[in-house]
């Protein structure tokens, strides 16, 4: 990994760390889902970096890839246990990292729970770590703290305009073996929660987020604009939001686009109780950096 490209992962974590913690002082009861997204992508604009993909507010139950839509209008209540995960891109090298903002203090041990896994995962990382040691050490924090982890969701890799791609890097022990290389940039998100230990896919239409998949001709003259915006993002998810169309127009090309498989939705991910998320981007070098930190 050359020097240059160091250089753009630690910018894009310093300001993925500024965004953090911007949104822990914005998000408090009332405020608008979409006011918190669109300050903070805001942010990462004009500290020169892209959001790799939509601010993700993900509140209670919901574990993950919740960005409002256009027109959303859902508030953080009182009591809400609040996940916002940010990804900042420069040159297309991406930082990844995420906060928990508990409402309700009968939630902040939950939070600390996750925040200590990930510490603790952070001193396991090394050229030639198994990721199977570092699983264990999660679930062994989690649990010790009198929770439980999500098993069906992971760490991952990153790469240039790339959100997530191998080696994955699971939150709880198992037979699954691989070793850290030199140059690997890598994501370690510890989720937390009281309640079952696996989320599944909702079937909610809202706060989706989109990425493409291919390029194909399109009917449609607001699909066509749309497909032309997107090229700049070379794969990096979307939002609705992003798009000039509106209304019924908007709708009808989302819908062409989905029909025709050029792009594809990221689910919402939810379990049946309150969960925790922290989140540090790292790349694996003889001395690793935490650049998200």
């Amino acid at each position: 990994m050359n020097q240059n490209v160091i250089d753009n992962y630690i910018k894009a974590g310093k300001i993925a760390s500024q965004v953090r913690e911007e949104a822990r002082k914005i998000v408090m009861p009332g405020v608008p889902l979409i006011e918190i997204a669109e300050t903070l992508e805001k942010k990462i604009r004009a500290g020169g970096g892209v959001p790799a993909w939509p601010i993700n507010i993900s509140i209670n139950e919901i574990a993950a890839h919740y960005s409002p839509s256009k027109g959303d209008d859902s508030k953080v209540k009182v009591g809400d246990l609040v996940k916002v995960d940010i990804g900042v891109a420069v040159e297309g090298y991406i930082a990844d990292t995420s906060v928990s903002i508990a409402l309700d203090k009968n939630d902040e041990k939950m939070v600390e729970a996750a925040e200590k896994a990930l510490e603790e995962a952070l001193k396991m990382v090394k050229i030639g770590a198994d990721v199977a040691d570092i699983a264990t050490r999660i679930e062994e924090t989690i649990t010790k703290a009198g929770f439980k982890p999500i098993v069906n969701l992971t760490g991952h890799g990153l790469g240039q305009y790339i959100v997530h791609k191998d080696p994955k890097i699971p939150n709880h022990k198992g037979d699954f073996h691989y070793r850290l290389k030199e140059g690997e940039v890598i994501a370690i998100e510890p989720f937390a929660t009281r309640g079952q230990n696996f989320i599944t896919e909702s079937e909610s239409k809202e706060g989706l987020t989109y990425s493409v998949v291919e390029e194909k001709a399109v009917r449609l003259p607001e699909a066509r604009k749309i497909l032309q915006k997107l090229r700049e993002r070379q794969g990096m998810p979307f939002t609705d939001r992003w798009l000039d169309a509106s209304g019924v127009g908007l709708r009808l090309a989302i819908k062409e686009l989905s029909d025709r498989g050029i792009i594809r939705p990221y689910f919402i991910l939810k379990g049946d109780s309150k969960i925790s998320q922290a989140e540090h981007t790292v790349v694996v070098l003889d001395k690793p950096v935490i650049i998200t930190r």
